[in-house]
């Protein structure tokens, strides 16, 4: 009897304890919220410095200081590949996301990532990528595990080469491109080209010792890796995009009071997208031009012609389109080609 009562007064104490646990983690009326942010990015590169810290101003501005952030940059907190994880478990509040590095748990989000879809920019990619967000449930159903406050891409990836231009398909046979993982690689086998995966980090010097004759590259990696130092020949191609999400912990986010929530989202949803792809990768094009031309470097740009862009979308572009439809109906998704529709429909 008396090991029944001390079993239901432990039961009781720790369901107590559980309950004022719970009403301490709610933040009260004129509390300030403090949320950690986490970047795999250095602070002041060009991510941190034109992207990330202007977002997370406007949001610290758009709560009247409700929230702020401290913010883990550099991998401090996380290591890149864990932040989607780190999220999910509470270890960060708000991660911002690389979507490369889980390929298959947004695999219907991989439609802007297909070879040669015709975006001008990152900016109008982003919210091309929000809005089939919101428009297919279930696009958003597998990014549920976290709340999705922004998502967007990079620019239109271009080739950067070390020794020759490539001005055509030919150009490219037998070439060693570094490539991310997915898509891109059959994009290049398709074109004649052997593609290469290898580490941010590893490109300049493997580039600058001839291992690989080449990338594929987004404007910011061209600034911030400084490849313009060994990769002297830009073809200027929309190639692919790749793309991410800045994701907050759904506890932290349902902890949030109801206004709060609605002034995050006010610089949040379809134009923080936009903004976000915009910052990080648009603008750093003129940031790397002009990077190149104070190390007096000079940098050779060719703009593909549409003519010679047909054949190679002809090869490999539409074939990868129609694959990824294929695989995507075969898991059972059947807007698999009403999602590319209407993501064509939307970039002309």
């Amino acid at each position: 009897m008396k090991s029944r009562f001390l079993f239901l007064f432990l039961v009781g104490i720790l369901a107590l304890s559980m309950l004022l646990a719970g009403c301490a983690a709610a933040p009260q009326p004129g509390e300030v919220i403090e949320l950690k942010y986490n970047n795999q990015n250095p602070e002041a590169g060009w991510d941190g410095s034109n992207a990330a810290k202007p977002w997370l101003g406007q949001i610290e501005k758009a709560t009247n200081g409700k929230i702020k952030f401290t913010t883990y940059f550099a991998q401090s907190l996380t290591k890149g590949p864990d932040s989607w994880q780190a999220t999910k478990s509470g270890i960060a509040d708000l991660s911002w996301c690389f979507h490369g590095y889980w390929p298959t748990m947004t695999p219907l989000a991989d439609v802007v990532s297909l070879p040669f879809m015709p975006f001008k920019n990152a900016e109008q990619a982003s919210g091309i990528l929000w809005q089939i967000m919101e428009k297919y449930p279930s696009i958003a159903k597998q990014f549920a595990e976290n709340k999705i406050l922004i998502s967007w891409t990079s620019n239109p990836y271009i080739i950067i080469t070390t020794k020759k231009q490539v001005k055509t398909m030919d150009d490219l046979k037998g070439m060693k491109i570094r490539v991310s993982g997915g898509p891109p690689i059959d994009q290049f086998k398709a074109l004649g080209a052997v593609p290469q995966t290898m580490p941010m980090p590893a490109v300049y010097e493997n580039m600058q010792k001839g291992v690989v004759d080449g990338m594929a590259a987004p404007w910011e990696a061209i600034y911030s890796f400084k490849l313009y130092e060994v990769a002297r020949y830009w073809t200027i191609v929309p190639l692919h995009t790749v793309y991410f999400t800045n994701a907050m912990n759904l506890d932290t986010w349902n902890k949030l009071p109801a206004d709060v929530q609605k002034q995050v989202m006010s610089v949040s949803g379809l134009n923080g997208s936009k903004f976000y792809g915009k910052n990080m990768f648009d603008t750093a094009l003129g940031a790397a031009r002009d990077e190149a031309k104070k190390a007096n470097i000079d940098i050779t740009e060719y703009n593909l012609p549409s003519a010679e862009l047909d054949k190679w979308r002809e090869v490999a572009g539409k074939p990868l389109w129609d694959k990824w439809v294929e695989d995507m109906k075969a898991k059972g998704y059947s807007e698999a080609q009403d999602i590319l529709n209407t993501v064509l429909d939307m970039a002309k």
